[in-house]
């Protein structure tokens, strides 16, 4: 099975967790922005990452592929079957996916992608309104996030891979979360980021800009 695209997309680093956790091996090859063999076109029409092939069955969207992967692996369970708590998965998988990545996706476009890979100026409106999205966003988490440190059932689920996959973004761009105002989202971020499925992708990516 290949994975298309970068680890920096929250997207992508969500879809190999979430394989590791499942214990699927996947393979990564680099794709998106413009680049990636011609398969990643065919996953993913629009470009958009991380794509997906399987044989010969081909897809994109992050939510589709761990969808697919669970269908194909259903244990160990990572998207629970309980009528409340799958919704809850399907609700916290898309809080991430666009309140969270809506907030971290636009500081972090605008302080690494756009000047660093892009080489365009960065957009300081842009980076202020995510900003200023953060404070409701934690402030939510940390009201929410069971004594156990998983936002379900008590164990792991896509609920935990899929909100703290885009914490690495800020973390990388320099806004980690304020442990002092929100201490259990930071012990929650920083657990669920240490477990095996991540904590590679985390130190590579650190060494990547310079905070190994």
């Amino acid at each position: 099975m290949i994975v298309y695209g970068s680890t920096l997309s929250p997207f992508v680093r969500k879809t190999l967790a979430f394989a590791a956790e499942k214990g699927v091996a996947v393979e990564l090859q680099q794709a998106g922005m413009g680049g990636g063999p011609p398969e990643f076109k065919d996953a993913s029409p629009f470009g958009k990452m991380p794509g997906f092939k399987d044989g010969d069955f081909l897809i994109s969207d992050s939510t589709a592929i761990v969808t697919y992967l669970e269908a194909i692996k259903p244990e160990p369970n990572l998207i629970p079957t309980e009528a409340k708590a799958r919704a809850r998965a399907v609700w916290y998988d898309e809080f991430a996916d666009t309140i969270l990545v809506g907030a971290a996706g636009a500081i972090f476009f605008n302080l690494v992608v756009a000047p660093r890979f892009l080489k365009q100026e960065t957009n300081t409106a842009a980076v202020e309104a995510g900003k200023a999205q953060l404070p409701n966003i934690f402030g939510y988490l940390e009201r929410t996030i069971p004594e156990s440190g998983f936002l379900l059932e008590d164990r792991i689920t896509l609920a935990d891979i899929a909100v703290a996959s885009p914490f690495q973004n800020l973390a990388l761009c320099g806004h980690g979360i304020d442990a002092q105002a929100y201490p259990r989202t930071a012990r929650y971020v920083e657990a669920i980021l240490a477990r095996p499925s991540f904590a590679p992708i985390v130190a590579q990516e650190r060494a990547m800009f310079g905070l190994a």
